[in-house]
């Protein structure tokens, strides 16, 4: 039996609305004949460009241009919180030769942290090897796969709304009414829309680290667009084209982040208790599914090739009356940020370590049950939206099945690093905007004027609210301080902002965060060493030793903070500035045994060894560590190094052009072989890796220094005196730009 479809009238509610009003106005002042033209021509202009923005590609560009305005600011961040280790200091991004080896290990090289997102480093390989460490194209590729999603989630809702809500007709009929069925198109963009601009997916957006939320968003939004195209497609060969790629892009997003398996369940979902068409058959359905589990088998599956770590949480010893009590508090805060996105901020918490002793502890401990009062009242808006009959039922319930599929594994359910965040709403914030949508439009039809009224502005007051909260992350100190002042008072927070201060010198500043933060977390290993290396830099000796020492004891105890190891690599620090070697040297020894793949360890201790037995005593060391990581660029250098010192330029070569391999942009390992080569003599050789060196790093006058050199030495001098000139002309730029900034 074929499906009827509603027709939709022809213009949209708010033109509609506002060609209302121009009448009755025009009524009121007897209909003069400037006022019916203008009426006229008005109406003719609003049916104009309601019928513009009922075309695809107008909405696609709209939902393009509105996404990339409101996380504009971010553009000019810098690196932030956790970026400069993977998006900057990270080993595995340096090579594209380095892609399998991502594969082999987890996010986090010095960390407890288990997360498994090797699709995450090769994305920060590929901005690397374009756009180097400058930041803004890390931020616009974020910005792309946050627009990408959007798009992308607009043409999935428009084939999902058309099945919630004609589940039998076929799949040609349903196929037609996406489009031509104005009101689900347009709930379709308006939902996307609202998604694309809604301020709190700022984390997963405007913070470098945070794309593994918008890379899996991204996959599983094409993944499931090609399996309904080759479920459409006529051809055979179409179909297992289509379907092939559909399950890798479905397992690169479960690489790029766990909840990419809340994808799949979403899809069996819709196929098995939505998908009600006879041409859909159970033999389908079956193969859907164990297509499925071969994924999750796969994922699993690569999930063991890296080796194996410990991880530490502090929820452990949670009972199961406080995980569900956070539950609740969690899906209260989750049910305000969704609502009315303010006080935005990292760092956020519902569980309260703290007893009530003073007037503000008791409001926060109040507040936290408040959270738990919104909590249940959410879900039961919930539940009882999905029981109410009317023709978009079927799109309530599946809204808020996906958003409690999504909000689970975030709940406080299982073991996580936080109680909440604001990223992790990426993905279940998408029910929440259907089941809205499926909502509304149980409204009668004079109420649609008003939705569509409502529905644009809370656009725009949501894409204002995103644009000043991307502006959050232009700098790390802008960053911190917004963070603090919004309520997200961490002790790293307050670390990460003291450490600002000290790098530009504002020594006290820094010395009084720290020692707060120690008095509120002692057991903050991470401050302790902050603060010793401060104390150790004024030149306060005795107390930054204690303080390291009490760092690295800290971390032996209580192992759920990263780099454990970093306190006693200071304390060998302090120990090899006083001249105790033989002391430095064990406590390196000891620290290397409990962390063996950590390459600030031996690379501190190689070093040790170098300057007080000569490079012959540093070399097994450096060379046990190369074999086990043949990735690691600094150790490769090292290496060179080592064996350059030592005499041996054959090996010293090797090295060097194995370590020129692992990074694309770094010279140093290019010009160590350019003036091996110079000084055996092999002038064209050296001049040939030089100019190398000069094409990764074509603003710095240090590399035509050398260039100049050889080449002089080759007799060619006018060539040498051409490279000098260079040299000249790029010092008067970078005055002259310096001067403009200043």
């Amino acid at each position: 039996m074929r499906a009827s479809i509603p027709r939709w009238e022809g213009r949209s509610c708010a033109f509609q609305a506002l060609s209302n009003l121009q009448a009755a106005g025009s009524r009121r002042f007897g209909r003069s004949r400037i006022a019916a033209k203008l009426t006229r021509a008005t109406g003719s202009l609003a049916c104009n460009i309601a019928g513009y923005t009922r075309k695809t590609s107008v909405r696609v560009l709209l939902l393009l241009l509105v996404g990339a305005a409101a996380h504009a600011p971010a553009l000019q961040g810098e690196f932030v919180w956790d970026d400069q280790y993977l998006a900057h200091d990270n080993p595995l991004i340096k090579s594209p030769i380095l892609v399998l080896e991502t594969f082999r290990q987890y996010l986090f090289l010095d960390s407890f942290s288990t997360h498994y997102r090797p699709v995450q480093n090769i994305s920060f390989m590929l901005d690397y090897f374009f756009w180097n460490t400058n930041t803004f194209g890390f931020h616009l590729t974020n910005v792309l796969l946050h627009v990408t999603g959007g798009v992308l989630l607009y043409f999935l809702l428009r084939q999902l709304f058309a099945s919630l809500i004609f589940p039998r007709a076929s799949v040609a009929v349903r196929t037609r009414s996406a489009t031509r069925v104005q009101w689900t198109s347009l709930s379709a963009f308006l939902v996307s829309m609202v998604w694309i601009v809604h301020p709190v997916h700022s984390a997963a957006v405007d913070y470098i680290s945070g794309r593994a939320d918008s890379l899996a968003f991204v996959f599983a939004c094409a993944g499931w667009l090609l399996f309904m195209r080759g479920r459409n497609g006529a051809h055979r060969g179409i179909q297992i084209g289509c379907y092939s790629l559909a399950g890798l892009l479905a397992l690169l997003a479960l690489l790029s982040r766990e909840v990419a398996v809340v994808w799949l369940l979403l899809f069996l979902v819709h196929l098995f208790f939505v998908e009600r068409h006879k041409a859909i058959g159970v033999g389908q359905r079956v193969v859907a599914l164990c297509s499925c589990l071969l994924l999750i088998v796969i994922y699993l599956g690569l999930r063991e090739l890296p080796s194996p770590r410990v991880s530490a949480s502090v929820q452990d010893n949670w009972s199961a009356p406080v995980r569900a009590a956070l539950m609740a508090r969690a899906l209260g805060d989750y049910a305000r940020l969704l609502v009315f996105p303010t006080n935005l901020h990292m760092e956020r918490t519902v569980f309260n370590t703290a007893g009530i002793g003073n007037n503000s502890e008791w409001r926060q401990a109040i507040g936290a049950e408040y959270l738990s009062i919104i909590g249940l009242l959410f879900f039961a808006v919930l539940i009882c939206g999905s029981l109410k009959r009317g023709r978009a039922q079927t799109m309530r319930i599946f809204g808020a099945a996906w958003f409690l599929a999504g909000y689970l594994p975030i709940s406080n359910l299982i073991q996580l690093n936080a109680t909440v965040a604001e990223h992790w709403l990426y993905l279940p914030s998408v029910g929440f905007l259907i089941f809205i949508a499926g909502s509304l439009l149980e409204l009668p039809r004079a109420w649609q004027n008003r939705v569509a009224v409502c529905a644009l502005s809370t656009v725009m007051a949501l894409g204002t609210a995103s644009f000043v909260r991307s502006s959050d992350w232009v700098s790390g100190e802008t960053f911190y301080k917004r963070t603090l002042a919004s309520g997200g008072t961490s002790a790293r927070v307050i670390t990460n902002l003291a450490r600002i201060y000290a790098e530009r010198h504002d020594y006290p500043a820094a010395e009084r965060m720290l020692r707060r933060v120690m008095e509120v977390a002692p057991d903050y290993s991470i401050a302790i060493n902050n603060l010793a290396d401060l104390l150790f830099h004024n030149g306060k000796m005795a107390e930054a030793e204690k303080l390291f020492r009490h760092s690295a004891e800290v971390a032996a105890e209580r192992s759920r903070y990263p780099r454990p190891w970093i306190g006693a690599v200071n304390v060998a620090i302090v120990r090899h500035k006083a001249r105790d070697d033989e002391q430095a040297l064990a406590t390196l020894a000891k620290e290397r045994a409990a962390h063996p793949n950590v390459w600030d360890i031996v690379s501190y201790e190689s070093e040790i060894l170098r300057q007080s037995k000569g490079p012959e005593a540093a070399l097994p060391l450096v060379k046990e560590f190369v074999r086990a990581n043949w990735w690691h660029y600094g150790a490769a250098l090292a290496l060179g190094r080592l064996y350059a010192e030592k005499g041996d330029f054959d090996r010293a070569h090797n090295a060097l052009r194995h370590a020129s391999r692992l990074d694309v942009h770094d010279t140093q390992a290019l010009s160590l072989l350019a003036t091996m080569s110079m000084q055996q003599n092999h002038l064209e050789d050296a001049c040939r890796i030089q100019r190398r060196a000069i094409a990764r790093q074509p603003d710095e006058p240090r590399q035509y220094i050398l260039l100049s050199n050889i080449l002089e030495k080759m007799g060619r001098e006018d060539e040498a005196r051409a490279a000098l000139a260079h040299v000249s002309q790029l010092r008067e730029f970078a005055h002259h730009e310096s001067t403009l900034l200043n």
